[in-house]
């Protein structure tokens, strides 16, 4: 069986064969000048084997949130970051590049590459940016933030896509998918099931809020260039299933 709960912006809970994986855990209702605009029901997360983290921007890494998960966990980071979780508690830190694979109870994750840049500060030290395609029964891909690149077809075909499709802000720098650029990934990562990820949770202050456009405008971008793929919009806390691997 395999399940996906989106908690909110990159936060979603991955279920595959009884294994589950939480990726970018942002649980907290502010984050740096960022106001979440539901709450995240904490017993969505479940008995958690292990914790994702694609790159060090605040709204990805957010070192209040993980304090509140069980610090015995093994977590992923990019190369680089080990030094800031491990100053949370974590002693289980697994520091990975793209394109290698860990083992988690029945599962593989692999590390992919992500077009973006991932340093935690403008000045800081440039530390890679990645996702993870989780791989049992069904394969789920979670792209972080990226941006569009060629590789994306490397991971085809799929069961499952998480794909950002928007911000907290009314632009998106270079680095990061709209819902015009997530929709022409479909055609490179050839997924069964797509859903779209990070939007509709953070806002600026006195920032419009955007309702489920974002969401609306991929699902109708996908229905034009990829419209053999099942585009699935949930609201934060929803679980959806997913079917059997392909053959």
């Amino acid at each position: 069986m395999s399940e996906l709960t989106w908690l909110g912006h990159s936060t979603v809970v991955i279920e595959v064969d009884g294994t589950r994986l939480v990726t970018d855990p942002v649980l907290r209702s502010r984050i740096w000048h960022l106001r979440r605009a539901a709450p995240v029901d904490h017993g969505a997360l479940g008995a958690l084997d292990g914790i994702l983290v694609s790159h060090a921007h605040l709204d990805h890494l957010d070192l209040g949130s993980l304090g509140r998960l069980d610090r015995r966990l093994p977590i992923v980071v990019p190369v680089g970051l080990g030094r800031v979780v491990r100053r949370r508690g974590f002693d289980r830190v697994l520091e990975t590049r793209a394109g290698e694979e860990l083992e988690f109870g029945a599962v593989r994750v692999r590390a992919t590459h992500a077009e973006h840049d991932g340093r935690r500060r403008p000045f800081a030290p440039r530390t890679d940016s990645l996702g993870f395609v989780v791989t049992g029964s069904s394969s789920v891909y979670f792209a972080g933030d990226t941006d569009l690149f060629d590789g994306m077809r490397e991971l085809a075909p799929l069961d499952a896509a998480l794909l950002p499709v928007a911000g907290w802000g009314p632009t998106l720098p270079p680095g990061h998918l709209d819902p015009t650029g997530a929709a022409e990934a479909l055609r490179l990562l050839r997924p069964r099931v797509a859903v779209p990820i990070h939007w509709g949770t953070f806002r600026t202050p006195f920032a419009r809020d955007q309702g489920t456009g974002p969401a609306q405008a991929f699902v109708e971008a996908a229905a034009r260039v990829a419209p053999e793929v099942d585009v699935r919009v949930v609201g934060i806390g929803e679980t959806i299933a997913l079917e059997a691997a392909r053959p």
